[in-house]
């Protein structure tokens, strides 16, 4: 999966100039927790800014300033002043798991989505990233998934798959969880639905392969509405 196919393309951003107040003005009204940080002429990413950095160069409420001087200290704080400079940024053309990777590794919860020299294109953050986790598991279709520990090796899976299929059931998703490649035994997920004896499926399942649960869920008609 590519960044391109998830990203947010209309992004909002701001210059080094911003003040504090405007760039915090604008996630409040956009619902955003960061906002790329770019040069108005090139337009490429020189930073980003986070609803935390703003948070954390606020002064605090036991501050001994009064409304005016506040209001001042506030007006003068610029972008540039409290930014995250040269952030790490992803291409368009880069991987969805890498960029989960990434963001777990830096403890961050979007990055600009850059072209070759640097200009902005978008933007991909942790909530995009949920709504690609909901499609491939295929959570929205409903159905009924079914998990087993099975053994790390080839020919494993195709069993169960062949009795789900015998059974008329339609698969929706397969995933695997594994913690090592050289693990003896991977969690594997298999999503299904339009079953009519959906008992006798579980218990077969149960008798023939190590089961760990089955899980029914709705259909969820509005997953990806704002």
């Amino acid at each position: 999966m590519l960044i391109k196919e998830w990203m947010t393309t209309d992004v909002i951003t701001v210059t080094p100039d911003t003040s504090m107040m405007k760039a915090k003005r604008l996630m409040q009204e956009k619902n955003v927790g960061r906002l790329p940080v770019i040069d108005e002429a090139s337009r490429k990413v020189v930073g980003i800014i986070s609803d935390r950095d703003i948070k954390q160069a606020s002064p605090s409420k036991a501050t001994t300033l009064d409304m005016h001087e506040l209001h001042y200290l506030l007006s003068e704080l610029k972008i540039k002043d409290i930014m995250t400079k040269k952030p790490f940024c992803v291409r368009a053309e880069d991987s969805v798991e890498m960029v989960a990777l990434k963001l777990v590794e830096l403890n961050i919860g979007g990055m600009p989505v850059v072209d070759d020299l640097g200009r902005i294109e978008g933007i991909i953050t942790d909530s995009d990233l949920f709504k690609v986790f909901i499609a491939i598991t295929g959570i929205q279709q409903g159905g009924l998934q079914l998990a087993f520990d099975l053994e790390n090796a080839p020919g494993t899976l195709k069993p169960i798959v062949d009795l789900l299929r015998s059974k008329g059931a339609r698969i929706v998703s397969i995933l695997t969880s594994i913690e090592a490649e050289d693990a003896p035994v991977r969690r594997v997920y298999i999503r299904i639905r339009d079953i009519t004896c959906e008992a006798e499926i579980i218990e077969e399942v149960k008798a023939n392969f190590p089961l760990v649960y089955a899980q029914k869920s709705s259909v969820v008609t509005n997953a990806f509405k704002s």
